[in-house]
């Protein structure tokens, strides 16, 4: 009796492990829309980078806030698939005191496992609320996902460097880099702690650096200046990190402001043969940096020197052990028809909802396991929540998209993770706010009105 107990015991052990591990709460990457982690929290991890060490993917970002532009701290996410994230921790928590302390800016960080000493080295921007006191600075730790040590200042020529934004390349022979904004290179000491040399100041490029290297060519991407805008992103190529770099062109097409996103890393997922290069870029959202700021990640195309973001995929896979990528066909019904809630605040026309109001709420209802929303974002659009409740009552989870672009498109905007298979409401509601900001020439950017204007809700069939 107590044998069959104890092979009941394993085998329901080994059927739920075995549940634990597929339960793969998304199939796709789903461009442009909020990501939840395994707590049903939106991904929170911008300006990020990813590392891989072992079989899993290690995702490091500035976790905002949607209250002031100050620094909160450090997250990281891990993975095995590129899809599905679970929340390890804030790995670099703010300081008492110092260039990471308490009303200080942290931005664009960016980790590297240092080939000689084993250790996990973090760099930032750090600066005053002003923008006023630029410094490069760094943690470290003995495992990816524990908490850094925060030393100070990387400093080159016992200096301290102050520059803001930055990014790192870790090239095939070991070297580590550091990439300053407008063309700064410096390779970093053999304990990446320190700077060596300054590999070429070549007067080229812009914010939001970022380097890969394929088939022995160099490829450098970085960001035109316009705040938090969204811009045409460009590229230069050289066969030597000393250069000379040759400027190439933008990487998506004209106007599509690199399918309205701003470049933070490239990725290289590799198997023996193959090799994709995921572009990471992120959807700046202010003044909710936090809740409904999102990333644009897209497989890059290279053929003769030349690289591409054709075209946009909005949902699409990444097979991590083939090194493939294929776009993602959505299998929905629509449910757009069927409002249970009042229209008075909305007006219907051209197949469309849309309200400017404060709280105006529309609602679905639907039987399924997974749910999208698409809309329209203009100059007028505004923020709005989405909020999935099981029956009517129970929150599973929310979120807060940004309807704003630049230039007019017809967008998902929302895809909620695989849930159990059930009766849920769906719950859209206008906020009566915007995205809005100004830089340090006080030029206004951002929208001009709260519009939610939307085109389809669909269920996953």
């Amino acid at each position: 009796m107590k044998i069959r107990t104890l092979i009941f015991i394993i085998c329901c052990t080994l059927i739920v492990s075995i549940k634990a591990s597929n339960d793969k709460r998304y199939d796709a990457i789903h461009s442009g829309t909020p990501w939840f982690d395994q707590n049903n929290r939106e991904v929170n991890a911008h300006g990020a980078c990813i590392v891989k060490e072992g079989n899993k993917y290690y995702l490091f970002g500035e976790y905002k806030s949607d209250t002031a532009n100050v620094f909160t701290g450090f997250s990281c996410y891990s993975s095995t698939d590129l899809m599905n994230w679970k929340f390890e921790r804030i790995v670099l928590p703010v300081q008492t005191t110092g260039l990471m302390g308490p009303n200080r800016v942290g931005e664009r960080v960016k980790v590297m496992k240092c080939p000689i000493t084993g250790e996990f080295v973090m760099y930032m921007h750090s600066d005053n609320l002003l923008y006023k006191d630029p410094n490069i600075a760094y943690a470290t730790c003995k495992t990816i996902n524990g908490v850094y040590q925060f030393v100070g200042p990387l400093l080159f020529e016992g200096k301290p460097i102050h520059k803001w934004d930055m990014g790192t390349f870790q090239d095939t022979d070991g070297k580590g880099y550091l990439l300053i904004h407008h063309g700064f290179i410096y390779e970093l000491s053999g304990d990446y702690k320190s700077v060596k040399r300054l590999v070429i100041n070549q007067k080229q490029g812009g914010e939001a650096p970022a380097i890969f290297k394929s088939k022995g060519i160099y490829y450098w991407l970085s960001s035109n200046l316009s705040s938090w805008e969204k811009n045409d992103n460009m590229y230069l190529t050289a066969t030597s990190l000393e250069g000379p770099w040759t400027f190439r062109a933008n990487f998506a097409p004209e106007g599509s402001l690199t399918w309205n996103s701003q470049t933070t890393f490239v990725l290289p997922v590799a198997n023996k043969k193959d090799t994709v290069w995921m572009f990471m870029g992120d959807r700046w959202s202010f003044p909710r940096q936090g809740s409904a700021a999102t990333y644009v990640w897209q497989p890059v195309r290279i053929d003769t020197g030349k690289v591409f973001l054709p075209d946009y995929l909005e949902n699409w896979t990444l097979d991590v052990s083939t090194a493939t990528f294929q776009e993602t066909r959505l299998d929905v019904k629509s449910v757009f028809g069927s409002i249970t809630a009042q229209k008075s605040n909305w007006v219907a026309e051209n197949h469309q909802l849309k309200s400017n109001e404060k709280d105006a709420s529309l609602t679905f209802t639907f039987i399924g396991t997974k749910v999208g929303v698409k809309a329209l974002t203009n100059n007028k659009g505004g923020y709005a929540r989405i909020t999935i409740f099981e029956g009517k009552k129970k929150i599973v989870l929310t979120a807060v998209v940004d309807l704003y672009s630049k230039n007019e498109a017809h967008s998902q905007v929302f895809v909620s993770p695989t849930l159990e298979k059930g009766s849920y409401m769906l719950k859209v509601e206008a906020l009566g706010e915007h995205p809005a900001w100004t830089d340090k020439s006080k030029t206004i950017y951002g929208s001009t009105d709260n519009f939610v204007v939307l085109e389809d809700v669909y269920v996953f069939k």
